[in-house]
C-alpha cells in the first residue's frame, strides 16, 4: 500500500468516528453544556421540572444551575461538568436514574461548598464544614426549597421516595 493509500485510510479509520462523534455531540446539544445557561440543564427532558422550579425560586434571579452544581475554578468545572455529563447520559440511556432526580454526595458537597462561599458571611462556624463534617448540617437541610422549589417529578408511587440521596 503506497503511502497516499494508507494516509486515506488512515484518515477514513479516524474520520468517520470523529465525524459521527461530532455529529452526536452537535445534534444533542452538547455544546450548550460548556455555556452556563440553564436552559442547557434541560436539553434533557427529564430535568424539565428542575428547571421550572428554579424559575419559581428564590434564587432564580441571583444564581444559576452552574452557581450552585458546580465548582468554581476552571479545572473544577470542567472535571465536574465531564463526570456529570458522563453519568447523566448513561443514567438517561439505561434509564437507571433515581425518580426524582437525587443528587449524589459528591454534587452535595459541591453544593454546600458553594453555599458557603456565597453566603458564607451569614454562617455560624460550627454550621461549615471547618468543623468536624460527621457533625455539619448542610444548608439544605433546612432551606430544600431555595433552589428548586417545592419538589417536583415525574412521581407515581413506585418512583422513589423524594426524601432519599442517591449513592
Amino acid at each position: 500500500m503506497a503511502l497516499g493509500s494508507k494516509s486515506i485510510a488512515l484518515a477514513i479509520i479516524l474520520g468517520v468516528p470523529i465525524g459521527i462523534g461530532a455529529y452526536t455531540v452537535h445534534y444533542a446539544g452538547g455544546t450548550s453544556y460548556l455555556s452556563t445557561d440553564p436552559q442547557a440543564c434541560a436539553n434533557c427532558h427529564i430535568m424539565s421540572s428542575q428547571l421550572e422550579s428554579w424559575q419559581k425560586a428564590s434564587h432564580h434571579t441571583t444564581a444559576t444551575c452552574v452557581d450552585c452544581h458546580i465548582p468554581e475554578g476552571f479545572v473544577g468545572k470542567y472535571v465536574a461538568k465531564a463526570v456529570n455529563g458522563y453519568n447523566h447520559s448513561k443514567a438517561f440511556t439505561f434509564q437507571d436514574f433515581h425518580e426524582p432526580i437525587m443528587i449524589n454526595e459528591w454534587n452535595s458537597q459541591i453544593l454546600q461548598e458553594n453555599c458557603e462561599r456565597c453566603h458564607g458571611d451569614l454562617l455560624h462556624p460550627s454550621m461549615t464544614n471547618g468543623t468536624d463534617p460527621n457533625n455539619v448540617i448542610e444548608c439544605v437541610h433546612c432551606h430544600r426549597s431555595v433552589g428548586h422549589g417545592e419538589w417536583l417529578g415525574l412521581g407515581g408511587p413506585d418512583r422513589g421516595d423524594a426524601g432519599e440521596r442517591e449513592n
